[in-house]
């Protein structure tokens, strides 16, 4: 597995697959769209922070085309 993806690879709309903080230990990913993007800084080590369309927070772990 690859690095996470970094800040300005991420745009609101974008499909991408996030880690919920609960699942961090079982490595569950949920896909959904960016709504918001919370992190600022460029990069991240666990993932960029970012809420979905359907209003879940987690970290970008993976961008689907």
């Amino acid at each position: 597995m690859g690095a996470v993806p970094s800040r300005d690879e991420i745009t609101i709309g974008v499909m991408v697959q996030i880690v919920q903080k609960q699942d961090q230990r079982t490595g569950k990913l949920t896909e959904g769209l960016v709504k918001r993007i919370f992190t600022s800084s460029k990069f991240h080590p666990h993932g960029i922070k970012v809420e979905l369309e359907n209003g879940i927070i987690g970290r970008v772990q993976n961008i689907l085309d």
